[in-house]
């Protein structure tokens, strides 16, 4: 008897809500490597983290301050951009190299937040990826300067660089490197604590 009830008091307790993340490509290139790890990064996600992949990046303007008229933003593509930041429990960056630092696509896209603070505390989780045993080092060193400006929440268990992916990740999505699997979970499990530090008790 006392056994049921307490299984009927367990049934009862509140799930905890599934935490929203809004996963972001740096590459606007088709069949990216970095689109496709976050195609694994869904799967890998528990059930609690629901990962949005946002694929609108081509659709943003080139940043221009002088079309925030008097704070209002006046352009849909930019005010997507910004609601979507807002509304997400956490953002998840995986961007690949370019030319020694960040894709200016995605750069750009960083840039319209700087004036609107929807990254200020922002728990973010910062992947940086090449196919060389690089591990895009300067694009990670240029995310993180970018980040700090934008007072995001990235502490050093939520950061990640990753050499030779396209030997660890096939054209499914599929993680190939069992210890880039295990790197990926602890990436994604430190972004669900700092989410859950940020929230007020």
């Amino acid at each position: 008897m006392t056994r049921s009830k307490t299984g009927n008091m367990k049934s009862m307790l509140p799930m905890n809500p599934a935490l929203n993340i809004l996963a972001v490509s740096g590459s606007l290139r088709k069949g990216s490597s970095t689109t496709l790890l976050l195609q694994a990064l869904q799967h890998l996600a528990p059930e609690n983290l629901q990962l949005e992949i946002w694929e609108n990046l081509d659709t943003l303007p080139h940043f221009n301050p002088d079309l925030d008229r008097e704070g209002e933003m006046n352009v849909q593509a930019v005010q997507d951009w910004r609601e979507k930041v807002q509304k997400a429990d956490g953002v998840l960056i995986c961007t690949p190299e370019y030319a020694a630092g960040l894709p200016g696509s995605f750069k750009n896209a960083l840039d319209w937040l700087v004036g609107s603070g929807d990254m200020a505390d922002k728990p973010v989780a910062a992947v940086a990826a090449s196919p060389y045993p690089t591990s895009a080092e300067h694009a990670h060193t240029s995310l993180m300067l970018t980040l700090g400006m934008l007072e995001a929440r990235v502490p050093a268990e939520n950061q990640l660089k990753i050499g030779l992916l396209s030997k660890k990740l096939n054209a499914q999505a599929e993680i190939t490197d069992p210890e880039l699997n295990t790197e990926l979970q602890r990436v994604l499990s430190a972004l669900q604590q700092t989410i859950l530090q940020a929230q007020p008790v």
